[in-house]
């Protein structure tokens, strides 16, 4: 169960809205390198597309790059293409959640699934966003994964963003009142 914009949350496909809206969201959990992470990402329909919000709780401090260690933060964001969040290898955490969601085949950096990177404010990050790249309906069964490094939104097919530290299954959540 999760608390978000003053309801708590279930993973349910039953009674799943609030002010006669559908929930469509994640509860992200972090996997093996950082298992502190927590929080949650939703996808409204609005005019013209999808507002994205994020709120992530448990964000390791920023630290350079330094001894041939990519840095930590600010992190990378994305929509990834399998609905799994398994851990699998603990060094290399997530690897079954599949590459970035790309539906329409572009080259990285214009990808549906490319978020914005989300900065911490002492281990917590807020953001919203929107994008007419897609209805909330379309990202079910779809993985939201927390990256150790920003993307540099070239590099393919993944930006370089680094480790994936935390994963969330996208899926209707039901309000707990």
């Amino acid at each position: 169960m999760m608390y978000h914009s003053g309801y708590y949350y279930a993973q349910s496909a039953n009674n799943r809205r609030i002010n006669n809206r559908e929930v469509i969201a994640a509860l992200v959990k972090g996997g093996p390198l950082a298992p502190q992470i927590n929080g949650m990402v939703t996808f409204e329909s609005v005019p013209g597309g999808t507002k994205v919000t994020a709120a992530i709780y448990g964000l390791p401090p920023y630290s350079p790059a330094q001894n041939g260690e990519a840095q930590i933060g600010p992190f990378g964001f994305h929509l990834h293409e399998n609905g799994s969040c398994e851990a699998g290898n603990p060094e290399a955490p997530f690897e079954a959640a599949g590459q970035h969601w790309n539906p329409d085949n572009q080259p990285h950096g214009n990808h549906a699934g490319d978020f914005p990177v989300l900065f911490s404010n002492d281990g917590f990050s807020r953001m919203c966003f929107f994008t007419n790249r897609f209805q909330p309906e379309d990202v079910i069964g779809k993985t939201v994964i927390i990256h150790q490094s920003p993307d540099d939104y070239r590099t393919q097919p993944a930006g370089d963003s680094g480790k994936r530290l935390a994963c969330g299954l996208i899926d209707y959540m039901e309000a707990m009142y």
